[in-house]
């Protein structure tokens, strides 16, 4: 690679990382927060918490890089163009590829290494996230692990314990059950405890009430009663996967016994698809945002900033890919519109490329843009000249 070309693809690569580690940053944090109640409603450690959240960082690499791409990109070309470095470069006889070689290189790379990050790497973290959490909720005495608070274990059953002892043992239990319509319970037991299993709470010198629809109450006391969790500590336990939590080579061959499967086979079809079909998106970003800023401008010239323009390109393109998913989880006849959006993006975008053509708005848009720049023109300058 030439002088000029390392110098480019260093620039652009620094501004590529520039753009993608705050961004990235900024996801990461709030996808972690929407999961803090792992260590509040379940006593997990930090230590666990801060696992947990560095196995969702890959699992969001593959979306922000292409557009973190486009921003290192056009940024770095058109600080170049502005500081005349694109003339320069076109008046020493150097052809466009030198500018467009390294980047087009970089778009390769990225393409290659999106493809092993939504195939391999995020299918296993998304399953890794599902299986801690899934654990860590499976044992009702850690969902409870706060004295003097109700605990929701789970639609309609309530808990509350007022002292925590050694072990597995319990003071002052509240159980509040109002899953079955046809009666309301309320359980009250001086001391209790948890089975090794997790899977019956037993419960020792209390009273249970019974509240019928009509009303009526019904009072039971005693010395020692047995609360059966194994319905509930068997569904709060199981990690349940669906497409997205499946490597590529399950999605290629799915288990057909796989109940997620069964229950929704268009899944694992838009999912195979949509996988191999975004890690497109680097290359044809990059060609998007060539074709946009990769050839020196005059300062006046009147056009749209290119940063603007490629990430208004790069968010259709990535929308429009989004929409034809969905598409293909109803009918998967609509598959091949997930590889012809970001093909025909980076087909056209090569072709203005090939033929050093530039794209151009419609005549009636033009009007529109040059009226409205007109128009603040004239009112900054009707502005200016009243405040002197």
């Amino acid at each position: 690679m030439k002088i000029l070309e390392q110098y480019i693809l260093r620039r652009v690569v620094l501004m590529f990382l520039t753009a993608l580690l705050p961004v990235l940053a900024i996801i990461w944090t709030t996808q972690v927060l929407q999961r803090i109640n792992l260590v509040t409603d379940s006593g997990q450690s930090v230590g666990s918490f801060m696992k947990l959240a560095t196995m969702i960082l890959p699992t969001l690499i593959s979306t922000v890089l292409p557009f973190a791409l486009v921003i290192g990109i056009t940024q770095t070309l058109t600080t170049m163009n502005n500081d005349s470095e694109l003339a320069v470069v076109d008046a020493a006889g150097a052809s466009r590829s030198t500018i467009r070689r390294p980047l087009v290189l970089l778009g390769v790379g990225l393409t290659l290494f999106s493809l092993v990050m939504v195939s391999f790497v995020e299918p296993a973290m998304r399953v890794n996230v599902r299986t801690m959490i899934s654990t860590a909720y499976a044992d009702l005495l850690s969902s409870v692990i706060e004295e003097k608070t109700f605990r929701k274990i789970e639609e309609g059953l309530y808990v509350q314990v007022s002292q925590r002892q050694a072990g597995r043992g319990l003071k002052g239990l509240l159980i509040a059950d109002s899953r079955d319509p046809a009666s309301q319970m309320i359980y009250y037991a001086r001391e209790g405890a948890v089975d090794e299993s997790g899977k019956t709470l037993i419960m020792q010198d209390g009273e249970v009430q019974r509240k019928a629809p009509t009303g009526d109450v019904t009072v039971i006391r005693f010395d020692r009663y047995a609360f059966d969790l194994s319905d509930l500590s068997q569904e709060r336990g199981q990690t349940r996967l669906g497409a997205k939590d499946k490597s590529l080579t399950e999605l290629f061959d799915p288990d057909p016994m796989d109940p997620s499967y069964q229950r929704n086979p268009g899944d694992y079809v838009a999912e195979l698809h949509r996988r191999i079909s975004s890690a497109l998106f680097p290359i044809a970003f990059t060609l998007i945002s060539l074709m946009l800023c990769g050839d020196a401008r005059s300062h006046r010239e009147a056009h749209l900033h290119p940063m603007v323009s490629a990430l208004i390109a790069a968010l259709t393109v990535f929308w429009m890919h989004s929409y034809a998913t969905s598409l293909t989880e109803q009918d998967g006849g609509f598959a091949v519109l997930l590889y012809a959006i970001p093909l025909l993006a980076g087909g056209l975008s090569l072709i203005y490329l090939m033929t050093d053509t530039r794209p151009k708005l419609p005549r009636f848009a033009s009007r529109l843009i040059g009226l409205a720049v007109a128009s603040a023109r004239k009112r900054l300058g009707q502005d200016a000249g009243s405040a002197a």
